[in-house]
């Protein structure tokens, strides 16, 4: 008799292990499926807009908008991104070459890296920090040391000119942003 029970007691276990296999694959598929389908709505809703703001430009400048990519030029975003992906990258003779291509990455690196404190649902958490949103802005400040590397790495003042400015101009929207969200999380904290 006790042979019996432990036999079912370990198909129980059995399949109580098998179910919890099954219960992480599936919230793995679901995260999966949520946010590809956060990032497909995104996509589509940028495409519509940019869109929108070319035909409407065009209707303004009493010009033919975009209209040859696509059925009414609506695959005219998706166009204009493979050709920037596909085009020529020309560093300037007397530039530096290494900071040419990290400069971008530095500035565009933050921005993506901030979003692994966003919380995209309750089950769909990616880095849970306790400190989200002073990462966030930790992580965000880094921006301006990038644009300052691509305005010097092209070794012309006025490209270094121009990187100084959009890092003034970032700097200075980073300020009022953190204190608005210093602000929000002293209220949030009682």
């Amino acid at each position: 008799m006790a042979t019996d029970i432990e036999i079912y007691g370990k198909q129980l276990v059995q399949l109580v292990n098998e179910l919890e296999v099954a219960t992480n694959s599936f919230e793995s598929i679901w995260i999966l499926v949520s946010t590809l389908t956060l990032v497909t709505g995104v996509t589509v809703g940028v495409s519509v807009i940019v869109w929108l703001e070319r035909k409407v430009s065009a209707g303004v400048q009493q010009r033919i908008g975009p209209e040859y990519a696509g059925p009414l030029g609506i695959t005219q975003s998706l166009v204009d991104g493979i050709k920037l992906l596909l085009k020529e990258d020309v560093i300037p003779s007397k530039g530096d070459a290494w900071l040419f291509t990290v400069g971008p990455a530095v500035a565009v690196t933050p921005v993506l890296v901030s979003y692994l404190v966003i919380p995209f649902d309750q089950a769909i958490i990616l880095s849970d920090l306790a400190i989200g949103v002073f990462s966030w802005i930790a992580v965000s400040s880094v921006v301006p040391l990038g644009l300052l590397i691509a305005g010097y790495a092209s070794n012309n003042k006025y490209s270094f000119l121009g990187g100084l400015r959009a890092a003034a101009q970032s700097i200075s929207y980073e300020i009022p942003l953190a204190l608005c969200i210093s602000s929000a999380c002293l209220r949030a904290i009682r």
